[in-house]
């Protein structure tokens, strides 16, 4: 059984920084690509960074510089600093893993942790 659980999330102050951690199991971790997307209220979801297996990175134009995502393999756990939070970025923010192998695609979620920027 595949399992996402994402943690970190909660209350924070605009300008504040934040460590989002999702931890996996039931895949081979180090073989998927890990990232974080949120959905913001009555907005669609959209993507915020990923992360390869290989380490490359991959962040939303709107966060670029105020967003890092890491992996720990060993750990079976990806992470998300966020730091510099503004009102805006109030969301529930989801861990997912994806795996292609043509023709086969594998993706999971977790099931989101909240991040509210409020003063």
């Amino acid at each position: 059984q595949v399992q996402l659980v994402e943690s970190g999330g909660g209350l924070v102050q605009p300008g504040g920084s934040l460590r989002l951690s999702c931890a996996a199991s039931g895949i081979s971790f180090s073989t998927y690509t890990m990232g974080w997307s949120r959905q913001a209220p009555g907005k669609q979801r959209e993507l915020v960074a990923t992360i390869t297996t290989g380490g490359s990175t991959n962040y939303a134009d709107s966060l670029e510089g105020r967003v890092t995502i890491s992996r720990d393999n060993p750990k079976n756990t990806v992470y998300l600093q966020m730091n510099s939070l503004k009102p805006e970025d109030t969301a529930v923010y989801y861990c997912h893993a994806n795996l292609r192998i043509w023709p086969n695609k594998w993706e999971y979620w977790g099931q989101g942790t909240r991040v509210t920027v409020s003063s």
